[in-house]
């Protein structure tokens, strides 16, 4: 089964970008994802299971650093990888 996840994340501490990049380029790293950003958020598109394992892979170095960050993140049961320009 394929799904579309969106993730925003919102460390709380004035240098914001670089934890969000480190996290962003992990998730780019894994070729079975499909992955896609903007200023707003990023789109991860692929097989459940694989997007699924990935997630809580790279989530925990986040989680697990002295700086806490809010993650928010929205699942949908579809392939939303398309016209996605």
């Amino acid at each position: 089964m394929k799904i579309s996840v969106e993730i925003s994340m919102y460390p709380l501490s004035e240098d914001f970008g670089e934890p969000i990049l480190n996290f962003i380029n992990k998730i780019k790293a894994h070729p079975k994802l499909s992955v896609k950003t903007n200023s707003m958020s990023t789109q991860i598109f692929g097989e459940y299971q694989d997007v699924m394992s990935i997630l809580q892979k790279e989530m925990e170095p986040v989680f697990t650093e002295k700086l806490k960050t809010v993650m928010v993140m929205k699942f949908i049961n579809a392939d939303l990888d398309y016209n996605f320009e």
